[in-house]
């Protein structure tokens, strides 16, 4: 389930929808599907930048993390440990969106976690194969701990940078204890400065993801009847699952029984119904709607915080008017209006109907490490890749007589961020282009011999902007982060610097190289493969879904109604993730790419049965039709088990629900196209081979002859 979390829909405060005679279903429309997602290997990819902000807030506390972290260490203790603990302050990268409480926690194991990998790497740093070996192990360990527990980046990466440069800190095993010591002070420098502002804006995080929630449903609105709207419906999706997991994480003990907090979770109730109402709008117009509706839920985000900012409901008047009282877009006004209510209030009853949660704060830890162990889950192929591909890497430098070996296995564990082939091959390009021109900067700074304190602000200075930029762009920040490591590592363990600029382009070269090489090698098809595996997933919980909402003999309790909600929604999250990067993996992307129409069609049956499930009363069917429409969804589920084109046959008719019956349609008919040219490529494979045998026994018979 991913962690993801959702509330039940509302009925606070006059939330319910009023009862009316008749119901109307739309016309029989399909938009059209969006372009197909393409992860291309290319100079824009490689030099552009991506959509979003500045990271300022995090770019001045990482500098002032590391300056602080790395200063205090070199007073009271050796210069050239105290880089440990200028790396250890980076748990302040970490946990950057979440709840001040629930951040407090997880920064702590996160500086646990990087006191464990200080003393792993000192253990390992015997000789230098073990220390290859070690700094594998702390990768792929890592990797699947971050992965498994939902850990934001820059996930493993610094953990295995932590553990790498221990391996050359000084003093050998006897000064293991001093060298995690070390790693613990700069962790808990970064803990400091990560938790700095919480007296001053102590419910900023969940206010900040209800808002982007409110954001990104406008830019929904906006994209009703273009071409760009399935890609924007995932991304609203995943805006309304991660703000309810922040607010979630945020319903501490005094708190969550506040009038505040009661305010936050109607908002958040009502930000999730609308989007739900919105995907049924999206789905039954090609036309655009009014702009003021996505103006309007604009302002709902700027009323989060502020509640004097909340937009007028009679701005929705004039878009309202010659609506019939139960059309799609009407329910639709009239939810953003009542939305705009709640916002205007500065206070929220504590008490009432649908006010409780029904999930806990915090997931068990060892059910979602177990989770991840399954079949279907990326996260262990994923962290075996790093780990083997790490510690080859490093194995294959100390062969080739490296000194400094390890930069070779941190450069491998950054180019295997990426994920799937493209991305690796991407970030590998992007992670040797940085770094040859980070070593000129950072040789600059050191040719001119500067004394320490100027080091110290320094690395705190090119690790401030290089957060600054490297949500956008993994080139420049690449750039600026190769210049920090340099004065961090010349520190720790100095070297003539003509002979540290050569050796750092050829190590980076290198590691660069066995990443884009273990990506290709090593579970290439990872997402690929479990493509099939998660579409039946969301066939089978949208089959579930449709069943109880449209049975008449099925009382759908708030609690039942939150997991059907929360388990759907993840896993159509989960099905855009899976084909996003299974599209990047090679060569299974060329079979993977037709599959696109069934994703979206997939992804819109469930959404038509989030919307179902969040209608106060659904019209319901006989229980024949209910079968069928049952069987339906069984023997899709079954065709994309077997890849096989469906045998669907005729559906039942479902007159309050047309939309459904049109996508199911769609979605067989987009499985028989790609299950034909899976055929088609089929037998031009064993054309080419018969071709190939047949020359191969001809080039036997003359040699013969």
């Amino acid at each position: 389930m991913e962690g993801v979390h959702e509330q039940a829909t509302s009925h606070d405060g006059g939330g319910s929808e009023p009862s009316a005679p008749e119901w109307r279903p739309p016309a029989r429309i399909r938009p059209k599907v969006a372009d197909l997602p393409k992860a291309r290997i290319d100079l824009k990819a490689v030099f552009g930048l991506a959509s979003g902000r500045w990271a300022w807030t995090i770019a001045i506390k990482a500098a002032v993390a590391m300056s602080g972290s790395f200063a205090l260490a070199a007073v009271f203790f050796d210069p050239r440990a105290a880089a440990l603990a200028a790396l250890g302050s980076m748990t302040v990268l970490y946990e950057r969106t979440t709840p001040y409480a629930h951040r407090a926690v997880a920064l702590a194991f996160v500086g646990v976690g990087f006191v464990l990998s200080v003393g792993l790497g000192s253990l390992a740093s015997v000789t230098p194969w073990t220390a290859a070996l070690g700094i594998g192990l702390i990768a792929g360990v890592a990797t699947w701990i971050c992965q498994a527990l939902r850990v934001d980046r820059p996930g493993p990466l610094f953990i295995t940078l932590v553990g790498a440069i221990s391996t050359i800190a000084p003093g050998g095993l006897a000064a293991v204890p001093l060298h995690a010591g070390l790693a613990g002070i700069g962790a808990a420098v970064g803990w400091l400065v990560a938790m700095a502002d919480a007296p001053f804006r102590g419910r900023y995080p969940e206010n900040r993801a209800v808002a982007e929630a409110f954001r990104k449903l406008a830019k929904l609105l906006r994209a009703v009847g273009t071409p760009s709207l399935d890609h924007v419906q995932h991304e609203a999706s995943l805006a309304v699952a991660e703000a309810w997991r922040l607010v979630l994480l945020a319903q501490t003990r005094g708190y969550r029984d506040t009038p505040a907090a009661a305010r936050l979770r109607a908002l958040l109730r009502w930000v999730s119904d609308i989007h739900l109402a919105a995907a049924d709008v999206s789905m039954a117009r090609t036309d655009p709607l009014p702009e003021e509706v996505a103006r309007f839920a604009a302002g709902l985000a700027d009323a989060v915080a502020r509640p004097e900012l909340a937009p007028d409901p009679a701005r929705l008047d004039e878009v309202r008017r010659g609506l019939r009282p139960r059309s799609l877009e009407s329910r639709l006004y009239t939810r953003l209006a009542r939305a705009a209510q709640t916002a205007r209030k500065p206070e929220h009853e504590a008490a009432g109907a649908g006010l409780g949660l029904y999930d806990t704060r915090y997931p068990s830890v060892l059910d979602s490490l177990r989770s991840s162990l399954s079949r279907e889950s990326l996260v262990l192929p994923t962290a075996l890749r790093m780990g083997i591909t790490v510690a080859a890497a490093g194995l294959l430098a100390v062969l080739l007589g490296f000194e400094r070996f390890y930069w070779v296995s941190v450069t491998t564990a950054a180019v295997l961020q990426g994920g799937n082939v493209v991305l690796t091959v991407n970030r590998g390009v992007q992670r040797a282009l940085g770094t040859l021109l980070g070593v000129v900067i950072g040789v600059g700074v050191l040719l001119l011999h500067p004394p320490l304190p100027v080091v110290i602000v320094a690395a705190g200075l090119f690790m401030g902007l290089a957060q600054l930029v490297i949500a956008r762009t993994f080139l420049y920040g690449s750039i600026l982060l190769t210049p920090m490591a340099l004065l961090i590592a010349h520190t720790a363990a100095p070297y003539p610097v003509d002979e540290l600029a050569q050796a750092r382009i050829l190590d980076t070269l290198l590691g660069s190289l066995v990443g884009m090489l273990g990506a290709v090698l090593l579970w290439r098809q990872a997402s690929a493969s479990r493509l099939p595996r998660t579409i039946i997933n969301v066939l089978d919980d949208a089959r579930t879904v449709i069943n109880e909402v449209l049975d008449p003999d099925v009382a759908i309790g708030p609690e039942r109604r939150y997991r059907l909600r929360r388990d759907l929604r993840a896993d159509l999250i989960s099905l855009r993730g899976v084909y996003d990067s299974a599209i990047g993996d090679v060569p299974r992307a060329e079979t993977t790419q037709p599959l696109w129409p069934v994703v979206v069609a997939t992804q819109r049956t469930g959404y038509l049965a989030l919307s179902a499930l969040a209608l106060d009363k659904p019209p319901p069917v006989s229980g024949i039709t209910l079968q069928r429409v049952d069987l339906a969804f069984r023997e899709l589920s079954a065709a994309m088990s077997e890849r096989r084109a469906p045998r669907l046959g005729a559906l039942p008719r479902l007159v309050d629900y047309p939309r459904i019956n049109m996508e199911l349609r769609a979605l067989a008919s987009a499985m028989r196209t790609a299950v034909a040219g899976d055929e088609r490529a089929a037998a031009l494979e064993h054309e080419r081979r018969v071709r190939r045998e047949q020359r191969q026994a001809r080039a036997e018979v003359d040699a013969d002859l």
